[in-house]
């Protein structure tokens, strides 16, 4: 019989594949710390969800202001940095290697980004302390850069730990290592071959490109918070928003920007068609790398700027979604007229690229001016970017991920039933999510308010919000319960040999519909998987 500590040894082992090469280490490493942030930050933003579904329909609390305020803040770190920008990173680095067919060099750079960018959100969380009280709460309640100069010494009456500004500090140091690392491995790919980049190396190369600008406004944020506290310089609040802010809209194209790639090689993959135009996916990806990162102040239109500015930016706002459009028209153009049998990645790389228009139409909306000063600041705001990483952003990681683990594994998926539980469970919860965010910000609600009147214009949607996010946490649970079970107890795949077509292949037709359901998506063409089925599966 095993011992408790054999099981936990063979559990650590395959979770984080330490018996595999370097590549495939590091990469899962990576992964597992993105899914402990993502999950943590779930759990903040589960607890913002109670408090104010509490107060709508009791007018009582759970948690402190500062507990809610911190939770807010929290979620916003570990999810959009923690989870996204290391998930992203860890598979445009396994992907672009392989498809490279570069070996890894300076391994030693990456695994320190690794441990620095991953340190950085420990001292985020702040000191947990039991005498006098359990946490300081305040530490990360104060502080989130568009609300500067909370926290700082002679600009606000609760001064933050510098624990704080290190932390964003050692992220930003971390997030430009990764970046370097990757872009480093394309200069060396252009060095080996004259043949242009694969469109997925392409869009992993405008990504590390758009960290390395959009990052710049917010490492120059905290540098100032940094310097600002010590004394050493005083502080421009209006400008250290516009820095910041740099990122803060970038940060929306950095993390759609895997979305995007994952659509290009998946969608022709799994059509079994070549990509309509690849000169028009290419000029995409230099217009996002040219506009993205250029209209940080559609959020700030209510500031004080010169009416001349904001108009600037207003153009510079739509000429974002000229990209995007010939994006769409290009996948929908390559798969017009094809089918393909139902499974989970061509329903999530699906449901990515629907979602990507249907979020996009509400984030147009909000670069107009007009419109800004109806909605600004209010909770319509995280109903369109939470609508962009529902319904686009997380579900092209999850298509992702469903070939990913297998390839870097070795098994094959526990339960195709708990993956189809996972997709319409989320669905449903994060729909609920996403409309009750918008109806709330259509009525007027601030973002961020604790307190609101309890009517029902404000009551309803805050408990639909609250309960759709229920749901969509308790189907990503499912989710995760299914990794772990694929890791102990999935089937054995001989990858070897095996390229990374016939794995996507052959992992898809493992995760059609149970007990065989004949479904058909209209939009792609049939799978070539039942020979890539029998070659990956040893039976």
């Amino acid at each position: 019989m095993e011992s408790p500590l054999y099981g936990l040894v063979n559990f650590v082992k395959q979770v984080f594949q330490l018996d595999k090469d370097w590549l495939s280490r590091i990469t899962m490493a990576m992964i597992v710390l993105s899914l402990i942030w993502g999950m943590l930050g779930v759990i903040d933003a589960m607890m913002a969800r109670l408090q104010e579904a509490v107060w709508g329909v009791s007018s009582s609390f759970i948690l402190t202001s500062p507990e809610y305020y911190g939770s807010i803040t929290l979620h916003g770190v570990r999810d959009l940095f923690g989870f996204a920008v290391q998930l992203e990173v860890a598979i445009f680095v396994f992907l672009s290697l392989r498809i490279l067919r570069l070996e890894p060099r300076a391994k030693w750079f990456l695994n320190l980004a690794f441990v620095i960018f991953n340190i950085s959100f420990m001292l985020l969380e702040g000191p947990i302390v039991l005498y006098p009280t359990f946490n300081d709460n305040y530490f990360s309640a104060g502080s989130w850069y568009y609300l500067a100069p909370l926290g700082l010494p002679n600009y606000s009456q609760y001064v933050l730990s510098p624990l704080w500004y290190v932390g964003m500090e050692l992220l930003d140091i971390g997030t430009y290592m990764f970046v370097i690392w990757l872009i480093y491995h394309f200069y060396l790919a252009s060095k080996q071959t004259k043949e242009k980049l694969p469109i997925f190396a392409v869009y992993a190369l405008v990504t590390a490109l758009m960290i390395a600008l959009g990052w710049s406004g917010e490492a120059a944020a905290n540098t100032w918070d940094l310097l600002a506290m010590v004394g050493l310089t005083r502080m421009d609040v209006i400008a250290n928003q516009i820095a910041f802010w740099i990122l803060g809209h970038s940060i929306v194209y950095i993390v759609w920007m895997p979305a995007i790639a994952s659509m290009y090689y998946l969608i022709p993959l799994l059509a079994n068609r070549p990509l309509y135009s690849d000169r028009m996916a290419r000029i995409a990806a230099l217009m996002y790398l040219i506009f993205s990162n250029n209209v940080p102040i559609h959020h700030l239109y209510m500031v004080n700027f010169p009416v001349s500015v904001k108009i600037m930016q207003e153009v510079l706002t739509y000429t974002v979604v000229i990209p995007s459009m010939l994006t769409f028209f290009n996948l929908w153009a390559t798969v017009k007229g094809a089918s393909v049998k139902l499974n989970l990645i061509s329903l999530w790389i699906s449901i990515s690229f629907a979602g990507a228009i249907a979020a996009g139409v509400t984030g147009i909306a909000n670069g107009d001016i007009a419109f800004d000063s109806i909605i600004h600041n209010t909770m319509w705001i995280p109903g369109h970017f939470h609508a962009m990483i529902f319904f686009s952003i997380v579900p092209a990681g999850f298509a992702t991920l469903y070939y990913l683990v297998p390839m870097l594994t070795g098994r094959m998926w526990y339960s195709k039933s708990l993956g189809w539980l996972h997709m319409v469970g989320y669905m449903i919860g994060t729909t609920m999510v996403v409309f009750g965010f918008d109806d709330l910000g259509l009525g007027g609600l601030v973002r961020r308010a604790e307190v609101f009147p309890r009517i029902p214009t404000y009551v309803t949607p805050e408990l639909i919000a609250s309960l759709g996010a229920a749901i969509a946490d308790a189907a990503t649970l499912v989710w995760l319960g299914n990794l772990v079970l694929t890791l102990l107890k999935g089937r054995t795949a001989n990858l070897e040999g095996v390229s990374l077509g016939e794995v996507v292949t052959g992992v898809a037709m493992q995760l059609e519909p149970p007990h065989g359901s004949d479904l058909s998506l209209p939009i792609m063409s049939s799978l070539r998987g039942v020979k890539a089925v029998k070659k990956l599966v040893r039976l």
